[in-house]
């Protein structure tokens, strides 16, 4: 897998998403093994460094190759990872902010992911809808990350939301409450789109199969931040109906975890699972998801959904360790 600046794909910001996610994960973990809150730091500021050096290529391939650039937002696959670059940004507001107690690096990250992300979550469609036909084939879970990303942005945006005043506090209300709304109302129609292709379509290929795990991208990001909102809502009195409602979508997540783990050894025996960029869709949502166990978890007081969190928590950790020494591996010596 070489990587130069012409061919840089957008793909690549998803590795600084999942390493956000297993960052904030190891600090909510940190309670059971107090090494986890050590393992969270370090790795915001690796997840920190990762993402200036990312940006490096990124940025170069819009300057000197433009027409790549331009070509790929118009790929019915590739495109929908151009959002990971703001997501990505949303995430490290989240662990500056969760982690760090950094509120001002956060609220940068946020106010600068957070636009980025809307403009992407408008783009892309925009740019399917216009397209005289897209064939099924072309349609994956990858679908579903510029929803997460309009789902992502109240993960430090509720918390944040008591940093502003006045006008610019209910703005700010505006932003994460249209963001969540519309990020899982996209997400349900999406799903549908999604499982007619895998119901009607041979699997995907072996290439990018890992993306079957995107879908608990917006379960677990979904539940999380609603939470999170919910909380940081003095208007909302009443909260038990939304914490009851993030307990149910919570559990669709289980039926997918086990459908993902599933589809996976499938690939494992009977087809292929070959590294690429593509195995960072590992990642993130299982980070979302686990991230989302312990919420649920905590929030009713029920352990046994708390210890399933913790358990699937290495696996995300040693999935993250195997994903990252392959990407290393292949960037360097191939």
């Amino acid at each position: 897998m070489k990587v130069s600046v012409k061919d840089f794909a957008p793909s690549w910001f998803a590795s600084v998403m999942g390493t956000g996610a297993l960052a904030l994960v190891s600090l909510a973990y940190s309670g059971r093994l107090a090494v986890l809150k050590n393992v969270a730091v370090w790795l915001t500021y690796f997840n920190t460094a990762m993402f200036f050096v990312l940006l490096i290529p990124w940025s170069l391939r819009w300057l000197k190759y433009r027409e790549n650039s331009t070509k790929d937002l118009y790929h019915p696959m590739v495109s929908h990872f151009y959002g990971t670059i703001a997501i990505a940004m949303l995430v490290l507001s989240a662990d500056y902010l969760l982690i760090l107690r950094e509120t001002a690096v956060a609220k940068a990250f946020w106010l600068i992911g957070t636009p980025l992300t809307i403009f992407f979550a408008l783009l892309i469609p925009y740019l399917m809808f216009i397209q005289e036909k897209i064939d099924i084939k072309s349609v994956t879970p990858a679908w579903f990350i510029p929803p997460v990303g309009l789902i992502v942005i109240p993960l430090s945006g509720g918390p944040l939301i008591g940093t502003f005043h006045g006008i610019w506090k209910e703005i700010a209300i505006l932003i994460n409450y249209f963001a969540w709304g519309s990020g899982f109302f996209l997400y349900l129609a999406l799903f549908a789109v999604v499982m007619h292709r895998f119901i009607t379509h041979e699997p995907l290929p072996c290439g990018i199969a890992p993306a079957i795990w995107i879908n608990l991208g917006p379960i677990g990001a979904g539940t999380s931040t609603l939470y999170m909102l919910v909380r940081n809502s003095d208007f909302i009195t009443a909260k038990e109906p939304f914490l009851a409602f993030g307990i149910v979508f919570w559990g669709f997540g289980v039926w997918w975890l086990a459908m993902a783990v599933i589809m996976t050894l499938h690939y494992i025996r009977r087809l292929s699972l070959p590294y690429s960029l593509a195995w960072w869709a590992f990642i993130f949502p299982l980070g979302a998801y686990v991230s989302a166990t312990h919420n649920v978890g905590t929030a009713f007081g029920i352990g046994a959904i708390d210890s399933f969190g913790f358990a699937l928590y290495w696996l995300l950790l040693a999935l993250w360790l195997l994903t990252g020494v392959k990407t290393l591996k292949h960037t360097l010596l191939d």
